[in-house]
């Protein structure tokens, strides 16, 4: 898939998925714009770091009570719907295993050919982009 056709993606995202408007904080906006970036350029692993990043920065602005508060407590605190819910757990897990690798020792399925792992990251940067548009959409101004 070509650049353009990934920002044709996001682009189709916000069409199918906005029922409105949103009001979003500037740190939210900004992480978001770095996750399309991400995305459209294809740095898979960036783009759903930064897409976890922005659910986060978006839940701690609507939901968030404590400044410390862990995403799981806000993702299970915010009022999603429950398939939404279920999705971003299964997107922080999925960042959790690149974020705090347990052995960085052992890469022998990188090592031995990265396209497997590569292949994972494109349909789960495919999965971050809707669940972070799903999440900063879900309450629109209409």
């Amino acid at each position: 898939m070509t650049e353009e056709e990934r920002w044709a993606y996001l682009v189709a995202l916000d069409k199918e998925l906005l029922k409105g408007g949103v009001i979003l904080s500037e740190w939210c906006s900004f992480i978001v714009r770095e996750a399309d970036i991400a995305f459209a350029n294809g740095a898979y692993l960036a783009s759903i770091l930064t897409s976890v990043s922005g659910v986060e920065t978006y839940l701690r602005s609507e939901y968030g009570e404590k400044s410390r508060e862990r995403l799981i407590d806000l993702i299970e605190k915010a009022s999603l719907d429950a398939e939404l819910t279920k999705d971003l757990h299964t997107l922080r897990q999925y960042r959790n295993k690149w974020v705090h690798v347990d052995d960085p020792w052992d890469d022998n399925c990188l090592l031995e050919g990265s396209d497997g792992k590569e292949s994972e990251l494109e349909t789960m940067a495919f999965f971050a982009a809707r669940a972070l548009r799903r999440t900063i959409y879900e309450n629109p101004w209409i």
